[in-house]
């Protein structure tokens, strides 16, 4: 803060000085344009239902404009909307567009590159796959059918053995998920 202060307290027709006014000016401009963006009614237009299109909200038009495309006045809160994507637009339309397709400016990748690169996500899987299910073996060996062995800790505390065995419960619940998600992925792969 000491900075600032001896900035300021400069000479008048100083180069720091003029900086921070105008600085101050821009930040006051800025924020009262804001105050005004805030401010703003915000409408719900129609559009044609037939091609599928939703209401059209904005607070770009001035109440004359809103009355005249029979537009309601949105209250009670905030409006938040995304845009749709190119892909949903033309689904709407009728007809078929790719559900993963890449931009132009996207890099291409060669084919042979491609097999290699979907080799290595398989063989990274598979190798997730048998890790996931040796610690699944694992977790339902000492699980036991839901009569675990009780450690040394455990025969004097038997709530203590009851939350082991829903930690196993829970930890195999988790592997049987992550496995499937496994399968999943393998399965997608070419």
């Amino acid at each position: 803060m000491k900075s600032i202060v001896s900035v300021v307290s400069l000479r008048r027709g100083s180069f720091p000085l003029t900086l921070c006014l105008a600085l101050c000016t821009s930040l006051a401009a800025t924020s009262t344009s804001w105050a005004q963006e805030r401010d703003r009614n915000i409408y719900r237009c129609p559009t044609n239902p037939q091609n599928g299109a939703s209401p059209e909200y904005t607070n770009t038009i001035t109440p004359a404009q809103a009355q005249a495309r029979n537009c309601k006045l949105v209250t009670g809160g905030n409006v938040t909307v995304m845009g749709q994507t190119a892909s949903r637009k033309a689904n709407r339309s009728g007809t078929t567009t790719a559900s993963a397709t890449s931009p132009a400016s996207a890099p291409r990748v060669d084919v042979a590159d491609q097999r290699v690169k979907d080799s290595d996500s398989r063989t990274i899987l598979q190798s997730e796959l048998r890790k996931a299910e040796a610690h699944l073996a694992e977790l339902q060996k000492t699980y036991n059918n839901g009569a675990p062995e009780k450690l040394a800790s455990e025969v004097a505390n038997p709530q203590k053995y009851q939350d082991r065995i829903a930690e196993l419960k829970a930890a195999m619940g988790r592997d049987e998920s992550d496995i499937a998600s496994i399968r999943r992925e393998l399965s997608r792969l070419p």
